[in-house]
């Protein structure tokens, strides 16, 4: 299928179906579905770390058709998120997620003063749970007992554009200091010799010393989480294309590479690219994301000249597998039915899986876009 016809074609179904979606759902702050219906995670569930995709999604389609519904939404998520962003206890590692795809988005698109301050409390706060001794942002809280104060995991690595817009913003280089020597960090443990990442990593918080590390929402210690995998792929593209670090694109090069030479036949990813060979189990969101990475991988390395035009096809050929897999596979163009992905996976060892998750759809609008042009870049 010609890529850019298909592309086309997606993006029509998805402008669509989410002209129906959002407008039956304009006050709510969705997670997943109940029976085809998005959830709302407004109210007592405002500081839940997926709360800014929906407002990224709006801001998405308001980029692309310019209807005015999608920005009174993502205003209105915004909005919700003070409760969260004045709760100290709320706020974690995830504040790229929350506020980068709501107020940075916001500000990019409208320049509102009100944006950009919620964008810059946002990151002074993240870039407060940065640990000096060890140069590692803290991900969790833990109730105050410190059983979490050293653990950090890959999944920031997608929130230190946060960082990097404030920095851009303001000129203040603390910001770049610490999403850097983070991601050092992240380099240092988090990435193996083949390419696979560790999902958590402990560290003595008082020295910075180096623990364990531990299997999180993967499959075992040792194991490779596929979210994960995206997660790292994706993220550290992007510390590269904010700072042109070459260790930050190889590094993205070599998840990439291992992530493409474990892609199954049928392009479905597994939860765990090394969970027990009987198991079935999905995570469709890992999908979405990783193309997104392997997009922008493919986009850094033709500009760089000629040997980087032939080197990048490899990724975008992968992230074109990954999304056409998806698209025939595993979304949902039922008008009637909130969600677009089907078989989303949260962490192995939960109760529930196979189910839609709302970043999931988020990140699949944001890789066509990326291929039709009509993307609003927002990390």
């Amino acid at each position: 299928m010609d890529e850019q016809k298909w592309a086309a074609e997606a993006a029509e179904k998805i402008r669509h179906k989410m002209h129906l979606v959002a407008e039956r759902n304009r006050h709510k702050i969705p997670y997943t579905t109940q029976d085809g219906v998005f959830d709302d995670c407004s109210g007592d569930k405002i500081c839940w770390w997926t709360n800014g995709f929906w407002g990224g999604m709006m801001w998405q389609l308001y980029h692309a058709t310019k209807e005015e519904m999608y920005r009174e939404i993502a205003l209105e998520n915004e909005e919700k998120l003070d409760a969260n962003l004045m709760l100290a206890g709320g706020m974690d590692h995830d504040s790229g997620f929350r506020w980068l795809p709501t107020a940075v988005a916001d500000y990019k698109v409208t320049g509102s003063k009100k944006a950009f301050n919620r964008g810059l409390l946002a990151a002074n706060d993240m870039a407060g749970r940065f640990n000096p001794a060890g140069r590692f942002i803290r991900a969790w809280n833990d109730g105050g007992d410190g059983s979490k104060a050293g653990w950090a995991i890959i999944d920031c690595m997608m929130n230190l554009p946060l960082l990097y817009w404030a920095w851009e913003e303001t000129n203040d280089p603390r910001y770049l200091q610490i999403a850097t020597l983070h991601a050092d960090t992240a380099m240092k443990y988090f990435i193996r010799e083949d390419g696979s990442s560790n999902h958590i990593v402990a560290f003595d918080p008082a020295t910075g010393e180096y623990v364990d590390t531990f299997g999180g929402q993967g499959y075992a210690q040792g194991s490779s989480w596929t979210r994960g995998q995206a997660w790292a792929l994706y993220g550290f593209i992007l510390s590269y294309l904010h700072t042109k670090k070459e260790s930050y694109l190889n590094t993205a090069k070599r998840v990439a590479n291992y992530f493409i030479s474990n892609i199954p036949e049928n392009g479905l990813i597994p939860v765990d690219f090394r969970q027990p060979a009987d198991c079935t189990l999905e995570d469709s969101t890992a999908s979405a994301i990783a193309s997104c990475g392997l997009l922008e991988i493919a986009k850094a390395l033709e500009q760089k000249g000629e040997l980087g035009t032939t080197e990048s096809r490899i990724y975008q050929n992968a992230a074109i597998k990954l999304l056409t897999a998806l698209y025939e596979q595993r979304c949902n163009w039922d008008d009637n039915c909130d969600n677009l992905l089907e078989k989303c996976t949260a962490a192995f060892h939960d109760e529930t899986h196979e189910f839609s998750i709302i970043y999931g759809d988020y990140y699949f609008i944001e890789a066509v876009w990326k291929l039709t042009g009509e993307e609003l870049f927002l990390w």
